[in-house]
């Protein structure tokens, strides 16, 4: 599978790329895709919520009232879930949602997400360039002239380039990634795929 390179203005460069039919051109597996996803939000979750049992909840001990001849049921302190104020039954605690996922079934989901994407041909592939200084009317010019600014924008680096990181962290729609760290739900959440020609290299490298 062939792709045309453009230049970040928008225009052909008359080379063209070859992107691998292992990573751009397989059978999409959807659980594996799934399991990808929930691993990755499971993982970004804090698990820091956390509620009082009757035991942590402050408050007297003392009996409130006597055991039996009242005509209601017994009770033996105002920490009591049943009483306002008291503990929480079962509540949350703090804990990890992670789990574990093998290497294998996580490199299927990032091929069959950038398949999906290839298929719909929202993956463009430009020359590699970097920025002279911090402008985010620059990279906002480079986004208009490749018809991408009114789209959830995936840039995918090869290398860290600071100025094209920070010449775009203030936009809303645009996020910036490098090859090494791109993972299945980035790219699902992407309208298009913004690939430098390097990190085309970059990525036959990590899944094949």
């Amino acid at each position: 599978m062939e792709i045309k390179v453009l230049k970040n203005d928008g225009k052909e460069t008359g080379r063209k790329v070859k992107l691998s039919d292992d990573i751009y051109n397989i059978k999409p597996n959807d659980h594996a895709i799934y399991l990808d996803v929930k691993q990755h939000l499971a993982n970004r979750r804090q698990g820091t919520h956390k509620t009082k049992e009757r035991s942590e909840v402050t408050g007297s001990t003392r009996k409130i009232k006597r055991q039996k001849g009242t005509g209601t049921a017994r009770a033996g302190s105002m920490k009591s879930p049943i009483f306002k104020g008291g503990g929480t039954i079962f509540g949350p605690k703090p804990r990890n949602y992670g789990f574990k996922l093998n290497k294998k079934v996580k490199d299927l989901a990032r091929k069959s997400a950038l398949s999906y994407k290839a298929k719909a041909e929202e993956i463009a592939v430009l020359e590699n360039f970097t920025m002279e200084s911090v402008r985010t009317r620059d990279f906002v010019k480079i986004l208009k002239d490749l018809s991408a600014d009114t789209k959830k924008i995936l840039f995918i680096i090869p290398e860290a380039d600071q100025n094209i990181v920070l010449s775009a962290r203030n936009l809303k729609n645009t996020r910036i990634i490098l090859a090494n760290n791109l993972n299945t739900y980035e790219v699902l959440h992407a309208d298009k795929l913004l690939m430098m020609e390097g990190s085309v290299s970059k990525l036959e490298e990590i899944l094949n």
